[in-house]
């Protein structure tokens, strides 16, 4: 987060902080021009701002002062493609590690104003999943100024994924109580989901999936050991045995069956924060439009779908085995050849498929304190 927050305030240093800058041809300081008015569309008026400067400079025809500050806008423009301006505050808990971002700004600028590919320089440092361009789109249209906000935090949230994703992956958006499978660009598959409820909410981070657990035990944590299972098993054994509960080498743990807390279903993702993707007995729950109910954990509806779609580039896997497995009873972790990674993010919009924007409830209260981008308590 240190690392982070010192590259949002460079990204408004002063012009004059850039020592020796390349020098700009009028063409290229032209296209800057360009870029940084397009940047207004991307949420970071702040950084478009700056076209008039490079303007100014261009009309004035001062050579010296438009190699300053053409190259302080463009590494300002950068790191904002990059990492985003306005938004920092909002990053506190956002544990998907973003790519290594290429060279260091001046010098990626320097070396391409000597390629003279501008176009390729920031047209790389954009996001390129779909969503962040139907966004984009959304915010340059709508005229609201809280839902602009809500854009622009979100537009910023997929500047703080990965570039790259994975040839197949798992999305699971909190906020909207969704999962989805891609492959590619292409959206493959939805799935309701259940997230952690507010006072334990569903963490951001990212894991790989690396195999399906059918029949799973589940290994319970001491915190709901100590809220209720340690109670029930101490002072009413009976029920206790009857719902699975064992006590074995000291650890709490719940035999495979009906009433399991992960149901029949378990994606094998390892990960710090002890939180998986996973089937539930309690399907009633998916039937709320808000599902904000679990311990931290993602309830997957219809999750042996789910477990098939993923096993679905395994030679001969459908439906049918993946019942076959659950109707056999026994605890058997199937592998996946080529694993999946998965992304647990929080999304307040995203797009419809239709065309339009749908909106969610920010259930965690993570877009608290987001500024209006092209207000003045943006950072400068």
């Amino acid at each position: 987060m240190k690392k982070f927050l010192l590259l949002a305030f460079a990204c408004f240093l002063p012009a004059a902080s850039v020592p020796n800058p390349p020098h700009w041809h009028k063409a290229q300081a032209e296209r800057l021009v360009e870029w940084l008015d397009a940047a207004a569309d991307d949420g970071l008026a702040p950084v478009s701002k700056e076209a008039h400067v490079v303007r100014a400079a261009i009309a004035a025809g001062e050579e010296v002062r438009l190699d300053t500050v053409a190259t302080a806008a463009a590494i300002r423009l950068l790191q904002a493609h990059r990492t985003g301006c306005c938004n920092a505050s909002l990053r506190t808990g956002w544990r998907i590690a973003g790519e290594p971002l290429g060279a260091e700004p001046a010098a990626a600028v320097a070396a391409s104003l000597a390629r003279d590919d501008l176009d390729r320089l920031f047209g790389t440092a954009r996001p390129s999943h779909p969503f962040y361009y139907s966004l984009r789109k959304a915010y340059s249209h709508e005229q609201d100024p809280a839902r602009r906000a809500t854009i622009a935090a979100n537009l910023d949230r997929w500047r703080w994924m990965p570039r790259v994703l994975g040839a197949r992956y798992l999305l699971v958006n909190t906020a909207a109580f969704e999962a989805t499978l891609w492959d590619g660009r292409k959206q493959i598959g939805r799935w309701a989901v259940i997230v952690g409820k507010t006072g334990s909410p569903t963490p951001v981070f990212a894991a790989t999936v690396t195999g399906v657990t059918f029949n799973p035990w589940w290994e319970i944590p001491s915190s709901i050991v100590a809220e209720s299972v340690g109670a029930l098993v101490r002072n009413r054994p009976a029920e206790a045995a009857r719902k699975g509960y064992v006590v074995q080498g000291g650890r709490y743990r719940q035999r495979p069956g009906a009433t399991n807390a992960l149901g029949r279903m378990k994606l094998v993702m390892p990960n710090p924060y002890s939180v998986y993707l996973h089937d539930t007995p309690s399907k009633g729950l998916f039937e709320q439009d808000v599902r904000a109910f679990s311990h931290g954990c993602v309830r997957v509806g219809d999750a042996l779908g789910l477990a098939t779609a993923l096993l679905a580039t395994e030679p001969g896997w459908d439906r049918a085995r993946t019942d076959a497995m659950v109707a056999a009873g026994r605890t058997a972790t199937v592998p996946m050849a080529a694993p999946v990674p998965v992304y647990v993010a929080y999304f307040t919009a995203e797009p419809d498929g239709e065309g339009g924007i749908r909106y969610f409830p920010d259930v965690y209260h993570r877009d608290r304190g987001m500024p209006v981008p092209g207000e003045e308590n943006c950072p400068r």
